[in-house]
């Protein structure tokens, strides 16, 4: 049984959000399921894809170091670039790069991503709720890591 209390504190803190985790787990399951371009059109519609989901997580990073209304925003960037995803993943499937059944686990994750985004959001919009994983930090982990990530649940 894992306990989170047994877990490690990353020096970056947003490596302990579920949601940065879920995101790059996104990001390496679409490079693992577009399949290979047959033409530079194809190609160009491959990396933009991959840069949207790339900046689902990059967001998420970034937003963690800022403080409580910073960081909202950036997550709300983040659900911008899921809905470039989105859009993306119908592009994908209309041009046989994804066949029914990856359009549908693609729009999945998403999903699951903006819920828990908005999640997130909401908690730190109501102040959020301590994660016993971050009480022990004795220090800060650096001069721009806000509080606001210590107070609310991360749990995303």
């Amino acid at each position: 049984m894992d306990n989170a209390q047994d877990k490690p504190v990353s020096f970056f803190r947003f490596e302990d959000l579920r949601i940065y985790a879920k995101s790059i787990d996104y990001s390496a399951w679409l490079v693992s399921h577009l399949a290979e371009p047959t033409n530079e059109k194809q190609r160009s519609l491959i990396s933009s894809f991959c840069h949207s989901s790339y900046d689902i997580a990059l967001n998420i990073a970034e937003g963690s170091s800022r403080n409580k209304s910073q960081f909202e925003h950036c997550l709300k960037i983040s659900k911008t670039a899921i809905r470039e995803c989105i859009v993306y993943t119908a592009i994908a499937f209309q041009t046989g790069l994804f066949d029914e059944e990856t359009c549908n686990q693609s729009r999945e994750y998403l999903m699951e991503l903006t819920r828990m985004i908005g999640a997130l959001i909401i908690s730190l919009q109501r102040g959020g709720r301590r994660r016993e994983e971050f009480d022990n930090v004795t220090e800060p982990v650096s001069d721009t890591v806000d509080d606001d990530l210590d107070s609310i649940d991360t749990n995303f």
